[in-house]
């Protein structure tokens, strides 16, 4: 089908992108039936060839009023202007994260077209009064206008199994939920072949409280005394750093960690390239934050990395236990060690458990046969929509 002649999907989502988010723009890339277009208030990283519509790109004046007109009060308008400027007819828009449906809900109404929204992770397992006393526009909309949301949006689509349960005690309409896998690209992510680094530990992620990363240091340092060569990668930045960087200090294992920061998606692969284990240590934070379903760890397992992790959120449903990795639960620091220990000194079951990683990723995550579910979910709501409007009349 010609370019032109595909319906257009409206790809929302408020800041686009931030470093973190390549699962959106890796899950775009695999549409084949519909034309993306990504829409949002802010640009922050390079959309590469995509087209995107933000509010006014021009008078610094004007943008700031638009972007400001878009974050307080949800008003769709700076961003309708722009989409019908430049001649586009969104078919139907899919929003990424709750929170930033709220604000798509306002632009569906405005355009007259259906609704999706991914649910990923914070957006329903953050407790409300946190993101109200929070004070930051989007995520108290995101709490305030949550009734317009539900009633406006055609379907969730769930990262995980985890995140439907999460959603339906948020108060989400449960016949509206359904499970959809982001997905990776297996074509490239695939196992390298020869030796990886015998005693190298990676850890991938933002440094916030949710990943864990002070309870990884500490089961480290359990184990460094008993393998010399082990040592522990620190991929990511963020808030806790600098207290990380001290705690490992206090823990005496300085000279076995480092801290990298944040790396390009391809330099991280590289270190994957070098892993003998990929430790995702995330657990609930104290407002009540919990993984979805991390990138990283169907990232991992396509990589053939066996996967050492605390069963939080849905990470279980990545990592067989026993099988494609070792999970203990949330924050027992000395199963984490243990785990870590066993998959250090056993290289034949570090081996196989890659292997099946592979196999389970191929079965489970496979980004072309995920976009192909997604835009069965598109074609489903838009006909929906369409026989929902003409009943009305």
């Amino acid at each position: 089908m010609n370019a032109k002649n595909k319906p257009e999907a409206a790809i929302f989502r408020l800041q686009l992108f931030k470093p973190s988010e390549t699962f959106i723009p890796a899950q775009v890339k695999h549409l084949t039936t519909y034309r993306p277009i990504y829409v949002g208030r802010k640009l922050f990283g390079d959309p590469g060839r995509a087209q995107y519509i933000v509010p006014t790109a021009g008078n610094c004046v004007a943008r700031n009023v638009d972007q400001f007109k878009l974050q307080l009060f949800r008003n769709p308008y700076p961003l309708l202007s722009k989409i019908k400027a430049a001649g586009l007819n969104p078919a139907i828009i899919h929003a990424h994260f709750g929170i930033d449906g709220v604000y798509a809900s306002e632009l569906s109404r405005a355009l007259d077209v259906p609704l999706i929204t991914t649910l990923h992770g914070f957006d329903v397992t953050r407790s409300d009064l946190d993101m109200l006393r929070s004070g930051r526009p989007a995520l108290v909309n995101g709490v305030l206008m949550r009734n317009r949301l539900l009633n406006q949006c055609g379907r969730f689509l769930c990262v995980s199994e985890f995140i439907r349960k999460a959603a339906i005690a948020r108060g989400y309409p449960e016949d509206k939920l359904q499970v959809h896998y982001i997905g990776i690209d297996l074509e490239r992510l695939t196992p390298l072949q020869g030796e990886r680094d015998p005693g190298l530990v990676l850890h991938v992620g933002r440094l916030v409280e949710k990943k864990g990363t002070q309870l990884l240091l500490r089961a480290f340092a359990q184990i460094a005394h008993k393998h010399e060569h082990a040592k522990l990668i620190i991929i990511g930045d963020g808030p806790l750093r600098k207290h990380l960087e001290a705690e490992a200090a206090r823990l005496q294992i300085s000279n076995r960690v480092r801290f990298l920061g944040l790396l390009p998606h391809d330099e991280v692969l590289k270190w994957d390239a070098r892993a003998a284990i990929k430790a995702v240590p995330s657990v609930t934070a104290k407002d009540g934050d919990r993984e979805g379903l991390p990138t990283v760890v169907m990232e991992t397992a396509a990589l053939g990395i066996p996967i050492v992790a605390f069963d939080s959120g849905g990470i279980g449903e990545a990592v067989d236990h026993g099988q494609t990795g070792l999970l203990c639960r949330e924050f027992d620091v000395d199963s984490l060690a243990q785990n870590l220990a066993l998959l250090l000194s056993q290289s034949d079951l570090n081996k196989a458990m890659g292997a099946r990683a592979r196999k389970m990723a191929e079965d489970r995550f496979d980004a072309e046969k995920q976009a192909r579910l997604l835009e069965e979910h598109y074609d489903n709501v838009i006909e929906e929509y369409r026989c929902n409007k003409t009943s009305r009349f």
